[in-house]
């Protein structure tokens, strides 16, 4: 049995996380040596016991490995070990990195190109506009989305990004043959779809419980540079997300909300702490602007003069370039921008969207538009 294999065996003996097998290892050298330590020894061990020393020894009479690889197989399921080359490089930093990541799509994500978007499964219809408003942004703007695919905010986050040609990962509070909620099946479907993937550290056929899920927050904020938390109740476990992020070094954003409303307190206490207050996507990204590594698109209107301005105009789409004229020598709300243009308002919306991200329009009070030159 290799080392890959091991650490697939210890994922499914409960009680071993990475601070035991670190323990293990550092005692007995490789993983695969460690199934044939006797049971004596393992008791040497600081951290494992008489139970945890005799689920190590017996482990075969216990655990189907073979059923276990099976089940992941047929679900078209990638099992990346700790031990295995490409094992997200960012995990290894955190202080208690899973032994194991069951990935079903791609796992497209780096430390400086990803984002956890986090909040309340009560979503208000203020936290549904600041989602779609800002993860459009971060999509179009090369970023990939990570949140748990739960209610609320984190079904939003995954759904815009996946409206927007953007790549967003699902993490599970369980394992990948036990997908919860069963409701958002076909939204992780369209992720995977879109070249995005659906991530669990659990076996496949491990149910959630109250315990698993702030479990698999740790890995939320783990595989990104920072964690936005949207909307948020005091109890919400999106600060135990924003408090992993804290742990592991990474930057916490939020949302400000109603000073009145429950659902905003939790972000409005994160900003108090020091949260960096985000009303737009370039509150995100200018924290991110010198680090390297970072992927951000930059306006060329940023540089153009005003001659080559015209010839930027020219490269965009014909709708884009249709609703950039139009509100070229004079501001315009999106009812007469739709009007002037024949295109529908939905499609309106998200053409703004991307010509304020590229920096070529502007928004002004009132919902007003006006080309930024």
């Amino acid at each position: 049995m290799d080392d890959r294999e091991v650490c697939i065996v210890f994922n499914l003996i409960s009680g071993i996380g990475h601070a035991r097998f670190s323990a293990l290892c550092s005692k007995f050298g490789s993983p695969s040596d460690i199934l044939n330590i006797s049971y004596n020894r393992l008791l040497q061990v600081p951290g494992v016991g008489e139970i945890l020393a005799g689920k190590i020894t017996n482990w075969q009479q216990n655990i189907d490995l073979s059923k276990e690889l099976n089940l992941a197989q047929k679900a078209g399921v990638k099992i990346i070990t700790i031990c295995d080359a490409d094992y997200p490089a960012q995990l290894k930093e955190i202080p208690d990195p899973p032994l194991c990541l069951y990935v079903r799509g791609e796992l497209n994500c780096s430390l400086n190109n990803s984002i956890a978007v986090v909040g309340s499964r009560r979503i208000t219809g203020y936290g549904r506009e600041m989602t779609e408003f800002l993860v459009s942004g971060l999509a179009y703007t090369g970023w990939t989305v990570v949140s748990g695919l739960a209610y609320g905010i984190d079904a939003a986050a995954h759904q815009t990004a996946v409206n927007a040609n953007g790549t967003t990962i699902a993490v599970l509070g369980g394992g990948l043959a036990r997908l919860h909620p069963q409701d958002h099946a076909v939204l992780a479907r369209n992720i995977i779809e879109k070249g995005g993937g659906v991530v669990s550290e659990f076996p496949m056929e491990l149910s959630p419980t109250r315990k698993t899920f702030p479990m698999r927050n740790r890995i939320i904020s783990g595989l990104c540079s920072g964690v936005l938390v949207v909307e948020a109740g005091l109890k919400s476990g999106s600060l135990i997300t924003a408090n992993f992020a804290l742990e592991q070094g990474r930057l916490v954003f939020a949302v400000p909300g109603r000073a009145n409303s429950p659902q905003s307190k939790g972000c409005n206490k994160l900003i108090k702490d020091g949260a960096v207050l985000v009303e737009n996507v370039d509150d995100i990204l200018n924290e991110f602007e010198f680090l390297p590594g970072i992927s951000n698109k930059k306006s060329e209107f940023s540089t153009a003069s005003k001659k080559d301005i015209q010839s930027i105009l020219a490269n965009l789409s014909p709708d884009e370039y249709k609703v950039a004229k139009c509100v070229e020598l004079e501001e315009k709300n999106v009812d007469i921008v739709s009007a002037e243009t024949e295109i529908p308002i939905e499609k309106i919306l998200v053409i703004l969207l991307k010509l304020e991200m590229k920096k070529i329009i502007v928004q002004l009070p009132g919902k007003r538009y006006k080309i930024k030159y």
